[in-house]
């Protein structure tokens, strides 16, 4: 099999896995925190209210596509054009960093919206602020926030690290790759 074809598809791996891991300990957080985020905002994957498994199931299903499309990018940028070729050892790092800040990011938003709802600076309307007890108000707000900064920053930083991976390939005079 093609080199670059063997590690295209270990960079597409590595995304997916990394995707996958970062969800199910996003979602292990999320789901203690407000159940209801998973049971009553989303469509049931199975019949649980059970956080451990919530986040299981929702940590692969609603993150393996996010590292298939990540994985794409990345193997095109350090794989395609000139330049010496990245590796998917060489990429765990940065996509590590990567996780690291949506993790951030996502705790920073979490607390904020979980103290706006407590402070009353945001409240829930509509059909689901009668579905979930008032109680789980803060928690589902939270949970909202997180799983939103999460995708927006990584869609963000995905990019820009996709981006930094071609860069990265001008400025390198050794390859990543056997010849």
């Amino acid at each position: 099999m093609n080199t670059q074809l063997v590690q295209a598809l270990r960079i597409v791996l590595v995304s997916i896995v990394a995707a996958i891991v970062y969800g199910i300990l996003h979602d292990l957080v999320t789901a203690h925190v407000c159940v209801e985020y998973f049971t009553v905002a989303h469509p049931p994957l199975f019949p649980t209210d059970d956080p451990v498994l919530l986040a299981l199931g929702w940590g692969v299903v609603a993150t393996w596509w996010v590292g298939l499309l990540l994985g794409l990018l990345l193997a095109h940028a350090a794989l395609r054009g000139p330049g010496p070729a990245r590796t998917a050892g060489s990429l765990v790092r940065p996509i590590a960093r990567l996780l690291l800040g949506m993790a951030v990011c996502a705790a920073v938003a979490g607390v904020v919206a979980w103290l706006g709802m407590r402070a009353g600076w945001f409240v829930m309307v509509g059909p689901l602020a009668t579905r979930i007890p008032a109680a789980q108000h803060a928690g589902f707000v939270a949970d909202s926030a997180a799983h939103l900064t999460s995708y927006v920053v990584g869609a963000i930083g995905g990019i820009v690290l996709a981006r930094r991976v071609r860069r990265s390939r001008r400025t390198r005079t050794t390859t990543y790759l056997p010849s």
